[in-house]
């Protein structure tokens, strides 16, 4: 349990969460966009029922494309950024608008942080310890990243151990064909990368694998 104290707008942003992940718990994840196709991008998204939008914070201008983003999509899909290494970026995300913060690792610190500034935050875990000091920090689902070296098999065992309510994401190298098994073993949705966005790739293309994914998941009984 999270000894945090909640923000005021905790609430809130976690019934926003809750809901975003009911209608379909798959997180774009954008690395690479620019900042003049943002809008397009997440139209495309939007339209293919996505709820869940990360720019990471090594893409260019990533802050001005999550602004945009925000500024231009409905407030149920929820925007924010992935990589987030340092407290500061908390503070420009806050500024923006944007409503989660996605890490690639579990400091404990920046979760807490973030949690102060009002942000979701979905950190990333490979093993049960980090998996429970996030929680206790205050994240609000698992990224388990890369999912590359956590197969189903150790899904399972995870979910074996963690609280039921608590989302478990696997993150990396995700296709449709690889939901299936993951989803057997007790994932909770996803976080979609360069199989779903790549630099160069068009608005239409994002939509229709966007479409494609979302299709996979549903597949799944989710």
């Amino acid at each position: 349990m999270s000894l945090i104290t909640p923000h005021p707008q905790a609430h809130l942003l976690a019934h926003r969460f809750a809901q975003a992940q009911r209608l379909l718990p798959l997180v774009a994840i954008l690395r690479g966009l620019q900042p003049a196709e943002a809008i397009d991008v997440g139209n495309a998204l939007a339209e293919a029922g996505f709820h869940l939008i990360e720019v990471p914070l090594n893409s260019p201008d990533p802050f001005d494309s999550i602004e945009q983003l925000r500024r231009h999509l409905p407030p149920e899909v929820l925007v924010g950024a992935g990589t987030v290494l340092q407290p500061e970026q908390l503070a420009r995300l806050v500024d923006v608008g944007a409503d989660l913060a996605v890490m690639p690792h579990a400091d404990v610190a920046l979760i807490r942080e973030a949690k102060a500034a009002g942000l979701l935050c979905v950190p990333g875990v490979a093993t049960p310890t980090e998996a429970f000091a996030a929680l206790s920090a205050g994240a609000d689902a698992l990224k388990l990243f890369p999912a590359e070296l956590i197969s189903p098999a150790a899904v399972k065992a995870m979910r074996a151990v963690l609280p039921a309510e608590v989302a478990l994401l696997p993150v990396g190298g995700i296709t449709p064909e690889r939901m299936a098994d993951y989803r057997r073993a007790g994932a909770n949705g996803f976080g979609l990368g360069s199989a779903l966005y790549a630099p160069g790739r068009s608005a239409v293309e994002v939509g229709a694998l966007a479409q494609a994914f979302a299709t996979a998941w549903r597949a799944t009984g989710g």
